[in-house]
């Protein structure tokens, strides 16, 4: 068994016809082909049955998908790590964040980062967390920084860096905007501006509602931190965002936030990587480099924060 014929197999499984998948190997039909039945021999299964014109993975090949995408990726890793070996530069770190550290976040911290080493080229991929999460899993990713409650997940080691409560915010017009703190009974009515579902936000969201049971008049779903901003600062509703996001607006008394009545913070940017696994060696740099980045920070505890 080889590794060339472990990822002919995959791009096959990623729905790829043999024409597909020789050209962006640099390889003939034939020998794709070749592959395919060697693989087949060496592990006796039928991985593949050809439909119309396409080829179509067997469920016997679906299972073994999460190994394959493993051995593919440890070679990937061995190769590059040898290169490594015999000349350092041209390294690559493929990391994923969702919205809020990668917008709000992450850039500083990229930037000294390339400071301590330039010859590492950073690709960041940006998504929900489950996406990234997903992406992770499936060693698409080296490593991820992304907004999740302090709470477990199933093959992935997670280590909070910094707290990023949630916030509730209005624009300085509100009839809200000059009290000291918020208790539930007085969003009774408002318009909630809401993240998209999926995101940790709005889960978190969900549950504050829920458990304090306020009946908002409507909302509004809105995609992203930057439109929900601007909806707010333009008396549109009022949101619940993450404390990072709003840091500029509030100290510039563009927008006011409180804390949530009856909330307890669950929500962390934290580093995400595969568990019980060795980091590849640029991944095990950006670690120990960002755990360092942001050791010294505490969360800030103020109840008002505006102009």
């Amino acid at each position: 068994m080889t590794i060339q014929q472990l990822k002919v197999l995959l791009e096959i499984c990623k729905g790829k016809t043999l024409l597909e998948t020789a050209e962006k190997m640099g390889l003939t039909q034939p020998t794709v082909s070749f592959h395919l039945r060697k693989l087949e021999e060496i592990l006796g299964l039928e991985l593949v049955r050809k439909t119309s014109r396409k080829l179509r993975p067997t469920e016997a090949a679906l299972e073994l998908l999460p190994y394959i995408r493993r051995i593919v990726f440890l070679g990937g890793e061995l190769e590059e790590h040898a290169a490594q070996l015999h000349k350092r530069g041209g390294e690559r770190l493929k990391i994923g964040a969702s919205y809020t550290p990668a917008t709000y976040l992450l850039p500083a911290c990229f930037s000294a980062f390339q400071e301590e080493y330039p010859s590492i080229q950073l690709q960041l991929t940006v998504k929900k967390a489950g996406t990234i999460m997903a992406m992770l899993r499936n060693y698409e990713l080296d490593a991820a920084v992304v907004s999740l409650p302090n709470s477990p997940e199933p093959g992935l080691s997670i280590q909070p860096l910094l707290e990023d409560e949630l916030r509730l915010v209005v624009a300085p017009g509100h009839r809200l905007s000059g009290r000291r703190e918020i208790e539930a009974e007085d969003l009774q009515g408002e318009r909630l501006l809401l993240h998209e579902p999926g995101s940790t936000s709005r889960t978190l969201t969900e549950e504050w509602m829920n458990q304090t049971e306020i009946i908002f008049n409507q909302s509004m779903e809105l995609g992203a931190i930057e439109t929900m901003k601007e909806a707010v600062k333009c008396s549109l509703g009022i949101a619940v965002l993450p404390e990072r996001s709003v840091i500029k607006e509030v100290a510039a008394g563009e927008l006011i936030q409180f804390r949530l009545p009856n909330y307890r913070n669950r929500r962390y940017i934290s580093l995400v990587c595969r568990a019980d696994e060795q980091l590849p060696h640029n991944a095990r740099l950006f670690s120990e480099f960002i755990t360092n980045h942001f050791g010294d920070q505490k969360p800030r505890r103020n109840e008002k924060a505006s102009s």
